[in-house]
């Protein structure tokens, strides 16, 4: 019985698995965006990912570091 139920879990994770992936690609294929759009948007977020981390410090850091902070992040634009 015990074999039976562990089967049927088996069958529906493999099949849950595969409408996931079909269903995915097919949002992908109809979102209309290139692969180049994707890479940039990729870039675009991992930049602000990296902003979000200096903030973060920022807001953290004590405040003789802030000010060497902000110095910092002016001399980078």
């Amino acid at each position: 019985m015990v074999v039976l139920i562990v089967l049927i879990v088996m069958i529906a994770g493999v099949m849950r698995a595969r409408y996931t992936s079909r269903h995915r690609s097919d949002d992908e294929e109809s979102s209309g965006r290139s692969p180049a759009e994707v890479r940039r948007m990729e870039e675009e977020m991992r930049a602000l990912k990296d902003r979000v981390a200096v903030l973060e410090r920022i807001a953290t850091d004590r405040n003789h570091l802030l000010e060497q902070e902000f110095d910092r992040l002016r001399d980078q634009r």
